[in-house]
């Protein structure tokens, strides 16, 4: 069987996301998937099987299965475009539904559900596990989105992995507005610009993701998290088109956009490595 791993959410490799793509020629038992995604040891490892003219599509970070992974979906579709796939979107049956990947210029845009954040109360020992103290907590199914006072906050953090261990959360996504459009850092392109060339731009937010319980004690460019980083930014910022980056020290952006209750996550991939699987 055919693997790879793509650097995901980036133009250039070395960057994004590092995802493994698996293209199953046959049914495999969930327990050698999870092995293969250990031996991996990527955050996610996603096992792409078409049978019947029907995509399968499954995510393994090294120690868990996952219900909904943007980046290893976003590489699997760089995979299958790159390998000749006449489709221009290709639809895949996963445990969070059908999600379908389109082209989009030299990148994929993915059609992602929206996921509603509620409040709540900041859980006790959240604060001490983050290092900061947060501004707004609110429950995104089985995560934690940490609203700090600002992007430095957010870029400077060094959270224990073992106290977020002990919070009742899968993950926690860690965000911040950033600096004002009419003070972009660097000299960078603001709004419509930005939008068109994230890599030169100013983001409209930050974000980082936690999750040491599964196996990651911090992903570098989570697309699922964007799915309710999305909804949350836009009714704070009055705009349903914005540019997120993801501060980890590999780095990445994610163009979203929220349409019909959906939110359309943009990036680019790059191929990095690809070989054979012999182990079966």
């Amino acid at each position: 069987m055919r693997v790879f791993q793509v650097d995901a959410f980036s133009a250039a490799p070395f960057r994004g996301n590092p995802a493994g793509v698996c293209l199953l020629d046959g049914p495999v038992p969930d327990g050698w998937m999870q092995d293969v995604a250990a031996e991996m040891n990527l955050s996610e490892t996603a096992f792409h099987l078409e049978r019947d003219g029907v995509r399968s599509l499954r995510w393994f970070t090294p120690v868990a299965e996952v219900e909904l992974c943007g980046h290893a979906t976003l590489a699997t579709a760089h995979v299958l475009f790159e390998s000749g796939a006449r489709e221009t979107a290709l639809a895949f049956s996963t445990a969070s539904g059908i999600l379908v990947a389109r082209r989009d210029g030299a990148g994929v845009e993915l059609d992602f559900p929206s996921l509603t954040c509620e409040p709540v109360p900041a859980p006790d020992g959240l604060a001490d596990a983050l290092g900061a103290e947060p501004r707004a907590v609110s429950r995104v199914r089985r995560d934690l989105l940490v609203e700090l006072s600002d992007e430095r906050e957010v870029r400077s953090l060094r959270p224990d992995p073992g106290a977020l261990r002990l919070l009742d959360a899968r993950g926690v996504i860690v965000t911040a507005a950033s600096a004002p459009p009419d003070q972009p850092p660097d000299g960078r392109p603001v709004g419509a610009d930005a939008f068109a060339s994230p890599g030169r731009a100013a983001p409209d937010f930050v974000s980082r993701f936690f999750a040491p319980g599964v196996g990651i004690d911090e992903d570098p460019v989570t697309g699922a998290a964007h799915c309710a980083l999305a909804p949350y930014w836009a009714a704070r910022l009055g705009r349903t088109r914005l540019l997120g980056e993801q501060a980890s020290r590999r780095g990445g952006f994610v163009r979203v956009r929220l349409s019909g209750g959906r939110v359309l996550l943009g990036g680019e991939a790059v191929t990095v490595l690809s070989g054979e699987l012999h182990v079966q």
